[in-house]
């Protein structure tokens, strides 16, 4: 019955890795695929769950880092992701509770809202964008 238990455990997790790919359920699966193994060779449900959390945790704390930094060097910003941190333009009073206010970012006019809801911020003055959302620039007045 253990080998069913951990060959389902196994699957779950690797189905669960697919859809998030997180790198985070991956380690544990191998370790339930290891502790498959000793389950097929008759090995008691001790000698198993301790291998499964022995394998678990040294590929999680030992190979997570190393995927994590491989996986990061190809990871491409989105056109929207790279304006995040930029320096815009006020082109128009940036004012929350009116409701208005636009920035110049990269040649083209945003509507902007400040980061600060009660910072007016004047035409003419530079800002950081801290977010968007939507097709909005969050802006912070630079000092």
């Amino acid at each position: 019955m253990e080998t069913i238990g951990w060959l389902i455990v196994f699957i779950v997790l690797i189905i669960i890795e697919a859809v998030t790919l997180n790198l985070t359920t991956i380690w544990f699966a191998i370790g339930a695929g290891v502790a498959y193994l000793f389950a097929l060779l008759g090995m008691g449900f001790a000698l198993q769950f301790t291998i499964f959390v022995i394998i678990s945790l040294i590929l999680l704390f030992f190979t997570k880092p190393l995927a994590q930094k491989y996986a990061s060097k190809h990871f491409v910003k989105t056109n929207v992701e790279e304006l995040v941190g930029q320096t815009a333009k006020v082109t128009s009073i940036i004012n929350n509770s009116e409701g208005y206010g636009s920035a110049i970012l990269n040649g083209m006019e945003w509507t902007a809202v400040s980061a600060d809801d009660s910072v007016i911020i004047e035409p003419g003055e530079q800002v950081i964008v801290k977010e968007i959302r939507g097709v909005k620039l969050i802006v912070e007045k630079l000092m």
